[in-house]
C-alpha cells in the first residue's frame, strides 16, 4: 500500500514537472516548422518561476471567485492525475476514486470557475472571452459523454484501468472501426479543450479573437503562474489518457518494482513526443477557424463519436 502511494505521488510529480517542457516542446515545433527562430523550449518554466517573482493585483471590486480559482485551475489536473494511467499499467491506490466521466467533470469544473473569474472584475473582454470559453466547453461535454459511453460499451466500466486493459485487447480491437473513430473524436476534443489551432490559437493575444487566453486576461503574479501551469498540466492530462487508455497502454509500467515505474517515464515521455508532432501538423496545416465555425467542428467530432458508439453496438 505505501508502495501505491508513492507511485501515485510521483505521477504528480511527472505532470507537474513534464508538462510546462510538452508545451514548450510544442512551442519550439511550430516556430521551427514556420521557418523561425523560436524559444527555448525551457521558456514556459522560465514563465512560470518569473511570474511568481511578481507582485499579484487584485481588483477591489473582485469577489473570492478571482482570488479562489487560479488555485482550483491548478489543482484539477492534479486530482485527475490520481486517477489515470500516467506511468503504470496497474490500479494504484486512488484508481476507483472517480472515473472518467468524473474526471472530465473535474476538468470542466475548473473551466466553469476560469468563466466566472474572468467576468468577476468586471473587464468587458474578459466577459466576452468567457462566453466563448463556455461555448466551446458545452459543445465538447457532449463528445466527452458519448466517447465515455462507447469505451463502456467495450470494458464494461469507466474506470480508467480497467479501461486501457480491455479497450486494445486482444490486439485485433485496435484496428477495430469503434476504436479508430473514439480516437480520432478524442483527439479533436483535445484541440478544443486545450485552445489548439483550428479551434483558438495559443499564441494569438488580441483581445477581441482570445478564447483560452482569456482566463487568465486579468491575473498577474503568482495568480497568473498558477493558471498557465495548470493549462499545461490539463494539456499533459488529456494526452495521457488519449495515450494511455485510448490508444494502447504501451510503455506503461507492469511490474511493482521502482526500476519498472522508472522506466516508464521515458517511454511515456516518448509517446507524448510523438503525441506533440502530431498536434504540430495539424496546427501548421490548418488556419484558426472563425468563431461561428467552431460549432461545425465539435459538430463534427460529435458525430465521430457516436458513429464509434454504433459501429460498437452493431459489432455486439
Amino acid at each position: 500500500m505505501p508502495r501505491m502511494i508513492a507511485y501515485n505521488l510521483l505521477q504528480v510529480a511527472v505532470v507537474l514537472l513534464a508538462s510546462p517542457l510538452a508545451v514548450g516542446v510544442l512551442n519550439r515545433l511550430k516556430e521551427r516548422v514556420q521557418s523561425k527562430q523560436g524559444s527555448s523550449i525551457f521558456q514556459v518554466y522560465r514563465d512560470i518561476w518569473k511570474l511568481f517573482h511578481k507582485d499579484q493585483i487584485i481588483s477591489d471590486q473582485s469577489t473570492w471567485i478571482f482570488r479562489f480559482t487560479p488555485y482550483l485551475i491548478f489543482a484539477a489536473p492534479i486530482l485527475v492525475t490520481l486517477l489515470i494511467p500516467v506511468l503504470t499499467s496497474y490500479p494504484l491506490f486512488f484508481a476507483f476514486m472517480g472515473d472518467m466521466l468524473g474526471a472530465g467533470f473535474v476538468l470542466a469544473l475548473g473551466g466553469f470557475f476560469a468563466a466566472l473569474a474572468a467576468v468577476d472584475t468586471g473587464n468587458p473582454y474578459g466577459a466576452m472571452g468567457a462566453s466563448r470559453t463556455r461555448m466551446v466547453g458545452f459543445l465538447a461535454e457532449p463528445v466527452f459523454m458519448v466517447v465515455f459511453f462507447t469505451v463502456c460499451f467495450v470494458a464494461n466500466s469507466t474506470i480508467p484501468y480497467i479501461v486501457q486493459q480491455t479497450w486494445v485487447h486482444p490486439k485485433s480491437n485496435f484496428f477495430d472501426p469503434s476504436h479508430v473513430l473514439i480516437v480520432i473524436a478524442f483527439f479533436m476534443l483535445v484541440l478544443a479543450e486545450t485552445g489548439k489551432i483550428p479551434v483558438d490559437n495559443p499564441s494569438g493575444h488580441f483581445e477581441l479573437a482570445m478564447i483560452d487566453e482569456s482566463k487568465s486576461l486579468e491575473y498577474s503574479g503568482a495568480g497568473a503562474a498558477l493558471v498557465k501551469w495548470g493549462g499545461c498540466m490539463k494539456f499533459f492530462v488529456l494526452l495521457c489518457v488519449l495515450l494511455n487508455v485510448l490508444i494502447a497502454p504501451w510503455g506503461l509500467a507492469s511490474g511493482t518494482g521502482i526500476g519498472d515505474v522508472a522506466w516508464a517515464i521515458p517511454l511515456v515521455l516518448l509517446k507524448i513526443l510523438a503525441a506533440i508532432l502530431a498536434i504540430t501538423v495539424v496546427e501548421s496545416s490548418l488556419a484558426k477557424l472563425r468563431l461561428f465555425r467552431i460549432t461545425a467542428f465539435l459538430g463534427l467530432a460529435l458525430v465521430v463519436a457516436v458513429a464509434a458508439m454504433l459501429a460498437r453496438m452493431m459489432r455486439i
